[in-house]
């Protein structure tokens, strides 16, 4: 069924819009700002403002530089306004979102989105009458998106002010507590474990998925430009990430994100350096699910429905409800798993990846990002409100309409149902008996005779088989048939990593990796071992301070490689230490070359 083209379609809508001169923009914004704040030290007679950019001779460059994704944000906007508009107007009609709407969007608005963005009032009157602090919150959290991407997209702001202009940026955001999302993480029991939760997923699992897939370019957007080398690099990254975006939509629902996309997964290196805007970020996408599940769910009534928004609306502006800390809030997303989430956004043209659990389904964590419990592993059930299933321990909807599911193997969520030995390698496993790594285990393996440690095989260990699973993901090579050394030297250390050298296509992949990451280190991105461990790496927010103390240098060796690290500042000395112990204990790597790999 074709959609009408009312007087709402953002296309007849920009006719009558015209794009603020540069000049107009540096006299009216700053004129307004001034206004909007002096007004009530003047004069009670107003006593509330509208929302404005801060101004910066950064503002609206990334319209400029980068118009084809800016026009996308407009029509992400356009999407999620009809969505609760139509959740509000035909309620429980799935093919006005399903049909209708998602073939409007992804055959249409998206094709050739608006130029500007749009008055989301006026696409979604009904929404806008029934929570406009909501919407507030909305459009404010927006403007501190586009913002940033003005930072990071600006080439005459040196790379050391990025991090002071966004920080301004961020407290700018944070002056508005009746608007501002908490920079705390939240839990996701306030997403998945309330009342009226997955109501939305469950029942409308195709925009859903559309949705999710706009929080992935949104959040993923950022990683180019936080990487980038220069402004090829930058335009080059950009590119790419709108490639695969484009992609998701060319068979849907099967390329869309089955998990709600989350910025340390999907931008992992912007997380890293701007972990506070990362965590307004994900708390804005975890609120959107959160109106569209009260919207989706019919049993919460027409009245009640403007109380239950306002009440969640507010456990997200504050720093106390449902908070977890900035290591699990990590931790959770990776276990999540970049697979379900829509994949990386820079990995060349590669396929889609292959998601790993059922589209919509509802993984459990505890306050320090681990799973807990049965995981949640339940199929959403389009059709079925969330209020009508039976609820478990926790009070989230469950569904208990599937057949019990076949034993998954997540290893890079740390949650097997049964841990299971990894596959062996074509090369031949290696025998690194002085840095504890078995060769390639088999089922069942006996207990392994290490005389160098007199150390029988302990028993599973899911925790070390999701980091060898996330290293050979961020690695490129099979982590059990490989072998690290982390090493102290006098004024520094080494990483090495090497595997057999007849691998000539592992030793390849080992040095483009350990090129990339001297390349990563030098710029002060730890994203990759962050990536590897889950975790933040002790030593290394230091090391990102001090980076212009420190020096990086990749050496070729038959099996790979290694990367020299190098100072004279104490310092930075001690961090380094500290990064490497750490690895040393992640990895049960050795400090020292094993003499029998002959290693100078």
């Amino acid at each position: 069924m074709a959609m009408d083209r009312s007087p709402r379609d953002p296309r007849t809508m920009e006719r009558s819009t015209r794009r603020p001169t540069a000049r107009a923009r540096g006299l009216v914004l700053p004129a307004l700002l001034s206004l909007a704040l002096a007004a009530p030290a003047r004069a009670q007679w107003i006593t509330t403002y509208e929302q404005a950019y801060l101004s910066a001779s950064h503002n609206w460059t990334w319209r400029d530089r980068f118009p084809e994704a800016d026009r996308l944000f407009n029509a992400f906007d356009y999407g999620h306004a009809i969505l609760s508009e139509r959740l509000i107007t035909r309620p429980g009609n799935v093919e006005t979102l399903e049909v209708e709407a998602f073939d409007y969007l992804t055959g249409t608005l998206l094709v050739t989105p608006p130029r500007l963005p749009l008055a989301e009032g006026a696409i979604a009157p009904r929404m806008s009458r029934l929570a406009p602090e909501i919407m507030a919150m909305f459009n404010w959290a927006h403007l501190l998106h586009r913002q940033v991407y003005d930072v990071l997209a600006d080439p005459r702001i040196p790379d050391a002010a990025r991090d002071t202009a966004v920080a301004t940026l961020v407290r700018w955001y944070r002056s508005r507590p009746d608007l501002a999302f908490s920079s705390r993480p939240k839990t996701m029991a306030l997403m998945q474990e309330q009342p009226y939760s997955l109501a939305f997923r469950q029942r409308y699992p195709k925009f859903n998925g559309l949705i999710w897939a706009y929080h992935w370019l949104q959040m993923g957007l950022y990683e180019p430009l936080v990487t980038a080398k220069d402004e090829a690099d930058r335009r080059a990254g950009v590119a790419e990430a709108l490639k695969r975006f484009r992609r998701m939509l060319a068979d849907p629902p099967n390329g869309l994100p089955v998990v709600m996309p989350m910025t340390p997964a999907v931008a992992p290196a912007f997380a890293a350096r701007y972990p506070e805007a990362s965590i307004i970020f994900d708390n804005l996408h975890s609120l959107h699910d959160v109106v569209s599940d009260v919207l989706a769910n019919t049993s919460v009534s027409p009245e009640a429905k403007r109380a239950t928004l306002l009440a969640a609306a507010a456990a997200y502006r504050d720093d106390t409800t449902e908070v977890m800390s900035v290591d699990g809030w990590r931790r959770m997303a990776l276990m999540m798993g970049i697979e379900n989430m829509g994949g990386p956004v820079l990995e060349g043209s590669g396929g889609a990846p292959t998601p790993t659990v059922a589209r919509g389904a509802v993984m459990r964590h505890d306050k320090d990002g681990n799973m807990i419990g049965d995981h949640a592993m339940h199929h959403a059930t389009p059709g079925m409100d969330a209020a009508a299933a039976p609820r478990t321990d926790s009070g989230a909807a469950r569904d208990t309409t599937r057949a019990a599911p076949p034993a998954m193997d997540h290893a890079a969520h740390a949650m097997p149902a049964a841990p299971k030995a990894p596959a062996p390698a074509p090369a031949p496993a290696m025998d690194h008996a002085q840095h504890a790594m078995p060769a390639a285990p088999k089922a069942p393996a006996p207990a392994m005779d290490h005389a160098a440690h007199a150390m029988a095989m302990p028993a599973p260990d899911t925790g070390f088989a999701a980091l060898q699973a996330r290293g050979k993901r961020t690695m490129g090579v099979d982590q059990y048939t490989s072998q690290h050394v982390f090493q102290d030297l006098p004024n520094g250390g080494r990483i090495i990593l090497e595997r057999d050298p007849k691998d000539t296509a592992g030793v390849a992949t080992i040095r483009a990796h350990l090129r990339d990451i001297t390349a990563a280190f030098t710029r002060g991105d730890f994203s990759t071992p962050f990536a590897t461990h889950a975790q933040e790496v002790p030593g290394t927010a230091v090391m990102t301070a001090r980076r212009d103390k420190l020096r990086y240098a990749m050496k070729e060796r038959p099996g790979g490689g290694e990367v020299r690290i190098t100072t004279t500042d104490a310092q930075a000395l001690k961090a380094v230490r500290a990064f490497l112990a750490f690895q040393r204990k992640d990895h049960r790597a050795p400090g020292t070359p094993p003499a029998a790999h002959k290693m100078p």
